[in-house]
Parts: C-alpha cells; sequence; structure tokens
C-alpha cells in the first residue's frame, strides 16, 4: 500500500510539471482566520491513504469549496478547526497538509444604476428624478 502512494506521488508530481501552476498552498500552512478556496486533495504523506482522501471528500473538501483556518490546537499544533461551507471539524496536521487551496478571490464589485456612481447611496440618488422646484 505505501509503494502505490508513492508512486502516486512521483507520477502526480511529474505530470504537474507540464501543466500550468497555480498559486496552490496548503491548508496547514495558512495562517489562523485565513480563508481560501479548495484546489484539490492529494496524498501528501505515506500515512495517508485512499480511504482517508476520500473521507476528506466526502466532508467536504471539494475543489471550489470555501475554507477557513480558524485557530490550531494548544502550541499552534493539533487539531486545526477548519471551517468548510458552513461545517466546522478539527483535522490532524496531516489531514491539512493532503488539502491544497488557493488564495479566495475579492469580491466582484456590483454594478450600479449610474455609470458615474461609486456607492449605492450614489446610484440611487442618480437612478431618482430631483424633485422640481
Amino acid at each position: 500500500m505505501i509503494e502505490n502512494l508513492i508512486r502516486m506521488q512521483r507520477v502526480g508530481s511529474t505530470a504537474a510539471l507540464h501543466l500550468p501552476m497555480t498559486p496552490a498552498t496548503r491548508l496547514d500552512q495558512l495562517p489562523d482566520g485565513t480563508r481560501a478556496i479548495v484546489a484539490r486533495v492529494v496524498s501528501a504523506s505515506p500515512e495517508v491513504d485512499a480511504v482517508a482522501l476520500r473521507r476528506l471528500g466526502e466532508i467536504g473538501f471539494i475543489p471550489g469549496e470555501p475554507v477557513q483556518l480558524l485557530r490550531r490546537g494548544p502550541g499552534g499544533r493539533e487539531p486545526l478547526a477548519v471551517l468548510v461551507g458552513d461545517t466546522l471539524f478539527a483535522l490532524r496536521r496531516v489531514e491539512a497538509q493532503c488539502i491544497e487551496v488557493e488564495p479566495e478571490r475579492p469580491a466582484a464589485r456590483v454594478r450600479t444604476a449610474s455609470p458615474g456612481a461609486t456607492t449605492a447611496a450614489e446610484a440611487v440618488r442618480t437612478a431618482q428624478p430631483e424633485p422640481a422646484p
């Protein structure tokens, strides 16, 4: 089993060299309170088998899902309190190392009614006719 996981890591790493890289980082490397988006779940250690990876996917660690590392256990170690969607989980460090995340993208700007309006109040003001004197 361990030999298969090592082979999976080697195959995955050589295949990744040919693909464009994204700014992915491991969940356990995030500072406390940081929000991110799950990029993928990979085997990062021989201790983690296919069953553990499947479990991570089943509990919500799927690509595109928002996550937040809330805090770490005593001494900044284990367990890691992680919010996935609306659910709170406690993960071991070895499990968090298997979850690659990307920085959360900033929210898109909302289009306003008036092209020159910069705030919602200005958009409402410019969309309503002024009262007659």
